[in-house]
């Protein structure tokens, strides 16, 4: 006899439906799965067996033959261990069901038949729904994973026996309806922009970071506050939207990086990979490939402190992210394409013993090492950077100042506020800020009056930019413009847009 269990694989970020054909045949006594399998898959022979003979039921005794449809597409993960174990016990007619072809199964089995949970639970359910099904049966550290989806109906199950009894007509499974309650925006923080002393130029700067999704690189002295300010992004950054959140969410259980406690991501993410980072942690990779950091920041922030450390060909990976927003990984047995959409946020000192430019110490690099040290960012990559931002060390008068300086919250009402305006005025265009705007558009959304054109003009000449940089300048006035609240960009928005992207020629130069 044939029986079809139906279950979810994944593909890149997007779940789909897979077809579980369990034969059973006279002959020797065999155990196969074939459709591509990966180790994880082929080792759950042992685990269904276990579990089977633990529920009370015989293994069949014959030819078992396990096939995983579509058979092109690698299957990977321990999740087809629970419907697995149904197709042998339903084909061997060891069990009589109900009707279960509108229910999809996925969960590991523990020797004893507990079920235990899988990664990317989200992506597998949406992609379950837009297959036409409305039931899904998952572990039930899964379950709460899973209920942001609407229209579905998700069965929590503890175990393999109370599966068994739901498709007998015996026992239903605890049904959790779904929900999007679990999507909050209030977030709490342990630090403030408030606990910061002077340094207003570099907050300013991340706050139209910030606003506009820009990527922004920060050159100061050992002690200035680099990575104090990079740590309180995260306070002012805008809050997601359901949309984004759920893009988060799905890149986050693919990884494997979500729990019963922390089952939907409502914060934009922020990843500070160390600078012994490889190409692959970053980029993302394996034999099958996994997102990596530039993916797990998705709609959040990639802060890489000690610019320069990181190996050159992890940071020359960035270029393509950076400009499409999304990361293609090529292996032997897929090509996967992530999104991307990040902010970078950079910090560096501006020599290797990090005093050149400083008025309080002496630099005793030479000119040489200045140049091998700064020429490890390249030019393509510093071009890929919206705001450069020279952080001053901090004055002995406003370190021991008792004025608070302005709080997170009253610089997260500005950003957000701006945030607001462009995703309204991108709705057509599915992007949620400027920094994502295609240079196509930029005559259409982003009008200079004449005074902003000739400024722009000048500059253009004068310290030799881009195209690219002629863009993203455009790109971070249009932001500066909608924090002022203006419809039209002027002179006053592309001045200080230059302003922040000629710094950079006082080391690179």
């Amino acid at each position: 006899m044939v029986s079809t269990v139906k279950s979810l694989g994944i593909w890149g970020i997007d779940g789909y439906i897979i077809d579980v054909e369990c034969s059973v045949m006279p002959g020797m006594p065999s155990f196969d799965i074939v459709g591509l399998p990966d180790t994880a898959v082929k080792e759950s022979k042992e685990r269904v067996m276990s579990a089977i003979k633990y529920m009370g039921f015989d293994f069949p005794l014959g030819k078992v033959t396990i096939n995983l449809a579509p058979g092109n597409i690698k299957k990977e993960g321990s999740g087809f261990d629970l419907p697995i174990a149904l197709s042998i016990l339903i084909a061997s007619e060891r069990i009589t069901v109900q009707n279960i072809s509108d229910t999809v199964f996925v969960g590991e089995l523990s020797l004893k038949g507990e079920l235990r949970p899988v990664s990317g639970v989200l992506p597998m359910v949406i992609g379950a729904r837009k297959g036409g099904f409305e039931n899904v049966v998952l572990p039930v550290k899964n379950a709460k994973e899973a209920c942001v989806v609407k229209d579905m109906n998700i069965f929590e199950a503890p175990s393999f026996y109370d599966v068994i009894a739901h498709i007998s007509g015996q026992q239903e499974l605890n049904r959790i309806a779904a929900t999007e309650d679990i999507f909050s925006t209030d977030n709490i923080y342990s630090c403030d922009f408030a606990d910061v002393k002077g340094q207003e130029t570099v907050k300013r700067g991340l706050e139209i970071a910030a606003a506009g999704g820009h990527n922004c690189l920060m050159i100061g002295t050992p002690g200035s506050g680099k990575s104090m300010l990079a740590s309180r992004l995260p306070t002012i950054l805008p809050d997601l939207i359901f949309e984004e959140a759920l893009e988060v969410t799905k890149i986050h259980s693919i990884a494997g990086l979500l729990n019963e406690e922390k089952s939907f991501i409502n914060t934009r993410p922020f990843r500070t990979p160390h600078h012994s980072t490889s190409t692959i942690s970053l980029a993302g990779g394996g034999r099958v490939p996994k997102p990596g950091e530039v993916s797990l920041a998705h709609n959040g922030v990639l802060f890489l402190d000690e610019f320069p450390e990181f190996n050159k060909s992890a940071l020359e990976i960035l270029r393509q992210p950076i400009e499409d927003r999304n990361v293609t990984i090529s292996r032997v047995n897929a090509t996967i394409t992530y999104p991307s959409d990040f902010m970078l946020i950079a910090a560096m000192n501006p020599c290797p013993c990090g005093y050149f430019g400083d008025k309080n110490h002496h630099c005793t690099c030479t000119t040489a090492q200045i140049h091998r040290y700064t020429s490890k960012i390249s030019g393509p990559i510093l071009d890929r950077i919206d705001l450069h931002i020279f952080v001053e060390p901090v004055e002995y008068s406003q370190l021991t100042s008792s004025e608070k300086a302005e709080s997170s919250a009253e610089i997260k009402k500005r950003v957000n506020r701006a945030r607001k305006i462009q995703v309204e005025r991108y709705r057509e265009l599915g992007i949620y800020s400027n920094a994502s705007l295609d240079s196509q558009d930029l005559n259409t959304y982003c009008r200079l009056d004449e005074t902003a054109k000739k400024i722009l003009e000048s500059a253009f000449t004068k310290l030799g930019l881009s195209a690219r940089a002629y863009t993203r300048i455009v790109k971070v006035a249009r932001t500066i413009a909608d924090l002022a609240g203006e419809e039209n960009i002027s002179f006053e928005h592309v001045s200080e847009a230059i302003q922040f992207r000629s710094l950079d020629r006082q080391i690179f130069g």
